[in-house]
């Protein structure tokens, strides 16, 4: 058995388009233990989605896997037909996406619709799902669980729709919880709300969390480790104090400015990343970020760089890097041969 709940190895993913190959995924490394909290953090169109779904297999047509391996728990995702993948789907791994509305089903109740996700994952009949339904609504902290059961999704608020989501993924209590923007549709105070829940729900349940956003904010204070991506790449993964006090990636140093930073006494400008995402369809031979990068190099432009171990579990794919490690070495040469 791996040490990993979680283990990515080199995936790579393409989506065949009319248009041509977009190369969504491009040689992506992820791990995760159990009961740690994974942040993937990227602007639109990274590949933050994208790396997730995969693990559940629902990157279907036009999105084929071309090469790479994805272990969950002891599972080859890559290797499983779709009839074994349902039976990992829910029991093992769930997800919450961003907008509860256009995930729940309208016309039916919400007690409907949770106790149709616990009577096709476990053995209990009506009468028992019921019951576990009312347990999971008082669990993510929804009042009058009973009345709850009888309303339709248009009949509860923003907040308490999106705790009914969680509700139904943790209706088989799964090792992994993947959320995808859980709290992008909410406004401030009940995104604290949800996301003080979720990490009370992993201390009870003991799960692992992949939160997938592109606000690092919302990731400061939840995750053990982050991985930041760009154009399907992961350009720097290290734990959170690495990436916020230690980001060695211009790209997670352009995220890290453009947070609005309430210590200061006065107000400056935020300052944005200029340009445009690079296009997938044609994608550049050097680092994708590049173009929009302010310390751009010739090399930037014609090759990908490589990683650079910066600890045991720090690293980036940048070339000022490399040439930062490079230089380090000529001065240590360099103070040897005068010794």
């Amino acid at each position: 058995m791996s040490e990993y709940l979680v283990n990515i190895k080199n995936e790579r993913l393409s989506f065949f388009t009319p248009a041509g190959e977009v190369k969504a995924l491009n040689d992506v490394s992820l791990h995760l233990k159990e009961g740690e909290v994974l942040g993937i953090v990227g602007e639109s169109g990274s590949g933050k989605s994208v790396t997730a779904y995969s693990l559940m297999g629902i990157t279907a047509y036009p999105g084929r896997l071309i090469g790479g391996s994805l272990e969950f728990n002891g599972h080859e995702i890559e290797k499983m037909s779709e009839k074994e993948l349902r039976k990992v789907r829910g029991n093992e791994i769930s997800i919450i996406f961003q907008d509860p509305m256009t995930s729940l089903n309208p016309v039916y109740s919400i007690g409907n619709q949770i106790r149709e996700v616990i009577m096709l994952h476990t053995d209990k009949n009506k009468q028992q799902a019921n019951e576990r339904a009312k347990e999971l609504l008082t669990l993510v902290g929804i009042n009058e669980p009973e009345k709850r059961l009888k309303q339709y999704p248009h009949e509860l608020s923003g907040g308490m729709r999106q705790r009914v989501m969680i509700a139904i993924a943790l209706a088989c209590e799964p090792k992994l919880l993947i959320a995808d923007e859980p709290t992008t549709a909410l406004d401030v105070t009940i995104q604290a709300q949800i996301l003080e829940l979720m990490m009370d729900l992993k201390e009870k349940l003991g799960m692992a969390i992949i939160m997938i956003t592109h606000d690092l904010g919302v990731v400061a204070n939840m995750c053990d480790r982050i991985a930041v991506m760009y154009a399907g790449k992961v350009v720097e993964y290290g734990t959170t104090d690495d990436i916020f006090y230690r980001p060695s990636h211009e790209y997670t140093k352009g995220l890290i400015r453009s947070i609005p930073k309430l210590t200061e006494k006065e107000h400056n400008k935020l300052v944005p990343i200029e340009g445009s995402p690079v296009d997938m369809l044609n994608p550049p031979a050097g680092c994708p970020f590049a173009p929009r990068c302010r310390a751009c190099m010739k090399i930037c432009l014609r090759e990908m760089p490589p990683y650079t171990d910066l600890t045991d579990i720090h690293y980036s794919a940048c070339w000022l890097m490399q040439k930062k490690e490079f230089d380090k070495q000529q001065d240590s040469k360099t103070q040897k041969g005068d010794a």
